[in-house]
């Protein structure tokens, strides 16, 4: 650390990139701490909609949003392997904080970085770390959710400015944000629209830059996070747009995909919280003159919560380093969509687990496990529907295949480099011809499969760096079961359809003696 001279006093931009990480992350995990488990009751909070304006100020007040800005504009750098760890120090404390943070920076701050004009990025990043300013993104339409392709905010270039029309909903900090990256299509001379997408900067100070909520969402849970529909009519500066490396639309996947490839960050510290309640929880709650840390079954849940642990580590440790603005991800939606969905699975089934040990007890709103159920369960939808990202990680991977052509999966598994060390462990189980042409349903069965093959992949790279021996293993043999459970899913032939008018003549009543 740079050393002071007598009297000095930092402010708290200062302090917060001049002390080493390790020391801005214990502070701030201090001040988190400080503020939910003392000033502020976490599990009162939880159950009110958004923070009290103290809360958010204390959070605020250690600069946080430092990790995230380049060094160039006064930040600690916006390295990933820092900036995931402090969007980890919030989730394990409240998730609805996390994502807050994550949606600052990996949906603002990283694409206004890479793609933001040098006058935009210092005017924008002086704003966050002088005055605590936050930024959101804006591409959900009520017509356009998942085909965010076809969105109908369109915009025209009149006399230098762009101007922006439309409807945009579920952007996370609806009337909270001071900036919003905002999506659309440019407006042809015949009123249509063409197909590429364009981002520009909305300033919410500027008059002409305002976006106007029409409703605030009731969303059920993360109520820490405000969501709304949101009317667009503004007109932003030449200045504002982003410059896409080749077109608009793969400036939105290399956006998404490296929010995707570091969603570990957000669920890694909610896992080891869903872990560390549960320990405490069977330690000291006692059935039958023993504890029920002592049940079998207890002890197959809690050794399931301890893989997701080590599972999200190794995705962790990957996103850090495969997350970089350095990097085109537009091209590599498979790991993205792998990491994506299967730490967001993971926290979903933790706070199930949680709550199934913790009883009747964790069902209450102010209780952790029942809002960790709620609040984990759309983090499975939004920035792609699992469903959908599963579908698509088949696709991309029967598209290699076709390309290499081949039509053995076990071969294509031990070419590929997210999948090679992986695939030792299952010769037999994936030595089979992979059908190129199936269905949509088994497309999303096949998704899950690959996407924990490479999880396992990255788990083993994990080990071999010198993480805990023990915790590799048993998630290695927790994700293994998994895989065989989700293959014998896959292989078993299910083409069920759902009957129409299925009203007729099915009230069990009638057939009741």
């Amino acid at each position: 650390m740079t050393p002071l001279t007598v009297g000095t006093t930092l402010t708290p931009q200062q302090t917060s990139t001049q002390q080493s990480f390790a020391e801005f992350l214990e502070a701030f995990k201090a001040k988190l701490q400080h503020i939910f488990q003392g000033r502020a009751d976490i599990d009162l909070l939880g159950t009110k909609r958004g923070l009290p304006p103290f809360v958010l100020r204390e959070i605020m007040s250690t600069n946080p949003f430092s990790a995230f800005i380049p060094a160039k504009f006064g930040g600690r750098g916006g390295l990933p392997s820092e900036s995931m760890a402090v969007i980890s120090a919030a989730s394990y404390e409240a998730l609805g904080l996390s994502l807050m943070f994550g949606i600052n920076y990996a949906l603002f701050v990283q694409p206004v970085a890479k793609y933001g004009k040098e006058a935009l990025k210092a005017s924008v990043f002086k704003r966050f770390l002088q005055e605590k300013a936050m930024g959101g993104l804006m591409i959900t339409e009520p017509d356009f959710g998942s085909d965010a392709l076809n969105m109908q905010t369109s915009y025209t270039e009149e006399l230098g400015d762009y101007h922006i029309q439309g409807t945009k909903h579920w952007g996370g900090l609806t009337g909270w944000a001071d900036y919003w990256l905002v999506t659309a299509r440019e407006q042809t001379p015949d009123r249509g629209l063409k197909r590429d997408i364009d981002f520009f900067v909305c300033d919410m100070n500027e008059t002409s830059q305002h976006i106007d909520v029409e409703e605030i969402y009731e969303n059920l849970g993360l109520y820490m996070i405000p969501y709304g529909r949101n009317k667009i009519d503004v007109r932003v500066p030449e200045l504002h747009k982003l410059e896409p490396e080749s077109t608009g639309i793969k400036m939105m996947l290399d956006l998404l995909h490296r929010s995707r490839i570091q969603f570990a960050g957000m669920g890694m510290g909610f896992l080891q919280r869903m872990l560390d309640e549960a320990l405490n929880h069977c330690k000291s709650r006692f059935v039958g003159g023993k504890s029920l840390f002592e049940f079998d079954q207890v002890q197959e849940r809690l050794s399931r919560l301890q893989a997701s642990f080590t599972i999200c580590s190794a995705l962790c440790m990957h996103g850090s380093e495969n997350g970089g603005l350095e990097q085109d991800l537009s091209g590599r939606g498979l790991e993205a969509n792998s990491i994506k969905t299967v730490v967001t699975d993971l926290m979903q089934e933790a706070s199930q687990s949680l709550l199934q040990l913790v009883g009747a007890k964790g069902y209450k709103l102010n209780h952790i496990a029942g809002r960790a159920t709620v609040d984990s369960r759309p983090f499975q939808i939004f920035e792609g529907s699992n469903d959908l990202l599963y579908g698509q990680i088949s696709e991309s991977v029967i598209k290699l295949m076709r390309r290499a052509k081949l039509s053995n999966l076990y071969s294509f598994l031990t070419d590929h480099p997210l999948t090679a060390r992986a695939s030792e462990n299952f010769t037999d189980m994936f030595n089979f011809e992979l059908d190129l042409q199936m269905s949509q349903r088994k497309l999303v069965e096949l998704g899950k499969v690959l996407a924990r093959v490479i999880s396992l992949n990255m788990v083993i790279n994990l080990g071999e760096r010198g993480f805990r021996a023990d915790l590799v293993k048993n998630s290695l043999i927790s994700l293994s079961q998994e895989i065989t459970g989700l293959l014998s899913t896959y292989k078993f032939a299910n083409a069920s359809t759902v009957v129409d008018g299925y009203e007729e003549n099915s009230f069990w009543f009638s057939f009741a003696r």
